[in-house]
């Protein structure tokens, strides 16, 4: 049954259209709707994004627990595939992506077979995860065939067999240190021979409501020509306040009304002498440096460490690291023992440590409360990767052309290891 549509034109939009009034034979009612066809086309408002069903599916290699995938899904995108070593990560992956296929195992056994058996006729607009990159630099020249490499290349090897409209690969921040230059350009080199045009930015996660500062390299791409939409920064410093580690922890419990891998027992500090050293460090500090130990430790407290013969005068990790209600946390990692609750005389648990990273508390970790850990710290801010894939989307539906212009990484290196901007650890509270 036909519905009718009310369309609104600028009065600049309807000089446009008079000017071809009668110009084709068709009446102004048919111009109007020929227009509007095919601006709703041009805007794949009618075109699907994918296959027949209208989906945009993607395959999410090195996935881990799949916090790539819970934002791309939460963008609006569909993960056909979800690839690991990690048996653990892979079964917390399909418990909180029920309807994806999943591959446990070694990436080089997923052959051009299993990757129809397993996705079937769905069309792949895009492959995404963060294969190591390490072995793209041998001596300062970067060298595809470098055995350290055989895992990008097996990224670089699925690409070609599903040839993705979109490649997003994401990795350490230092992947675009002067040191690691071969490395981003034998990335870039590599996916180019594919014609796959690939841009970095170092992207900061509280930037998209995130409430931690972690930062990392996202190279992305396409072979379609457009030219590559960024996520804009729309939290911490730009529009809305950042989000911060009180807003992480005020509610843990899920829509159940259950609250998973939150084992307060197992956070707790065993050690009589370091749970006493904590009743003296405030909120939001730790000790890094002589004056740290000097500001909260009474001298039976002391650590009793030569700090004149330690490198560069301080310890290489803040210790005893309570992190701030009011600021967004540094990077989790994947170290159960890594930092301790703003006020209790604990560490956090592995489902603060989520909610710090923004997993929906319905995201539940399988394995041991280390593995849970080790999922956490590796992944993918899901609340990042959702922006990240509201722009991909946009991109495609955008469809600008890309210019001729490069991106050159040392202009993406020189805001990458800033991070004087919001360090809020190790300072004395005041009075």
């Amino acid at each position: 049954m036909a519905k009718k549509i009310q369309v609104v034109f600028t009065d600049e939009q309807w000089a446009v259209i008079d000017k071809l009034r009668g110009m084709m034979g068709e009446s102004d009612a048919d111009l109007v709707r020929n227009i509007s066809i095919t601006w709703l086309s041009e805007k794949s408002m009618i075109k699907p994004r994918g296959g027949k069903d209208g989906k945009f599916y993607f395959v999410d290699l090195f996935s881990g627990a799949g916090g790539l995938s819970k934002g791309l899904e939460a963008a609006g995108m569909s993960c056909a595939l979800g690839v690991d070593f990690d048996k653990i990560a892979i079964k917390t992956f399909k418990r909180n992506h029920p309807n994806s296929e999943v591959f446990a195992g070694d990436i080089s056994k997923l052959t051009a077979e299993k990757l129809k058996e397993l996705i079937g006729d769905k069309k792949i607009r895009l492959v995404c995860g963060g294969p190591p990159c390490q072995g793209m630099s041998t001596v300062g020249k970067g060298d595809p065939n470098d055995p350290r490499n055989f895992l990008f290349k097996e990224f670089v090897r699925v690409v070609a067999e599903l040839k993705p409209d979109f490649v997003l690969l994401e990795n350490v921040t230092g992947m675009v240190s002067r040191k690691n230059q071969a490395i981003s350009d034998g990335i870039i080199n590599e996916f180019g021979k594919l014609g796959y045009s690939l841009e970095p930015r170092v992207l900061t996660a509280s930037h998209y409501g995130v409430p931690e500062r972690r930062r990392r390299t996202i190279f992305l791409g396409n072979r379609l020509g457009y030219a590559v939409k960024w996520p804009e920064q729309k939290y911490d410093g730009k529009g809305m306040p950042a989000r911060v580690v009180g807003d992480a922890l005020r509610d843990l419990s899920a829509s159940d009304g259950e609250t998973y891998n939150h084992d307060v027992e197992s956070a707790t500090i065993m050690d009589e002498m370091d749970v006493a050293r904590m009743k003296h460090i405030p909120e939001g500090c730790g000790i890094r440096y002589e004056e740290d130990e000097e500001a909260y430790l009474p001298k039976e407290l002391k650590l009793g460490v030569d700090w004149k013969t330690m490198d560069e005068g301080r310890f290489r990790q803040t210790k005893y690291q309570r992190l701030d209600r009011k600021q967004p946390s540094p990077t989790i990692m994947t170290g159960r023992y890594s930092y301790y609750h703003p006020l209790e005389p604990r560490f956090i648990t592995a489902r603060e440590a989520a909610s710090v990273q923004s997993f929906p508390n319905d995201f539940v970790f399988e394995g041991t409360v280390s593995q849970q850990w080790r999922q956490i710290g590796n992944a993918v801010p899901p609340l990042m990767a959702k922006a990240l894939g509201a722009a991909i989307l946009e991109t495609d539906d955008e469809k600008t052309p890309a210019k001729e212009t490069i991106m050159m990484i040392s202009s993406v290196r020189k805001h990458a290891f800033n991070y004087k901007e919001g360090d809020s650890f190790n300072r004395k509270p005041k009075d």
